[in-house]
């Protein structure tokens, strides 16, 4: 499927992590706004169910979901969860995305 969305092991357990210290559903919600250095940017939340027109994904009982209007800008796209040196984070890694910047949450199509 093309328009699939993957969510890593090492992302899943980040936010299984992240709702469990929240008493929240270990659902995130990937969206897209315009902005951010390179023309778009990605937007992390929990949610408390998926919408009905909601793409949804699950990794290890963990469901990330994403709305139809934002997937069209990131489908085929991967969540991962790194640490570095730098800090720890959520990365897209968007094979749709031409262009991107250094702090990694904003693309360009």
């Amino acid at each position: 499927m093309a328009d699939a969305l993957t969510l890593t092991p090492a992302a899943a357990k980040r936010i299984a992590w992240i709702a469990e210290k929240q008493s929240r559903p270990a659902i995130l919600r990937l969206s897209v706004e315009g902005g951010g250095c390179s023309g778009f940017q990605y937007k992390f939340d929990l949610a408390d169910h998926p919408d009905s027109e909601d793409r949804v994904s699950e990794t290890d009982g963990v469901k990330l979901v994403v709305d139809p209007v934002s997937l069209d800008l990131v489908s085929g796209s991967t969540v991962d969860f790194v640490e570095s040196l730098g800090g720890a984070t959520f990365r897209v890694e968007n094979p749709q995305a031409a262009a991107g910047c250094g702090c990694g949450s904003s693309f360009g199509i």
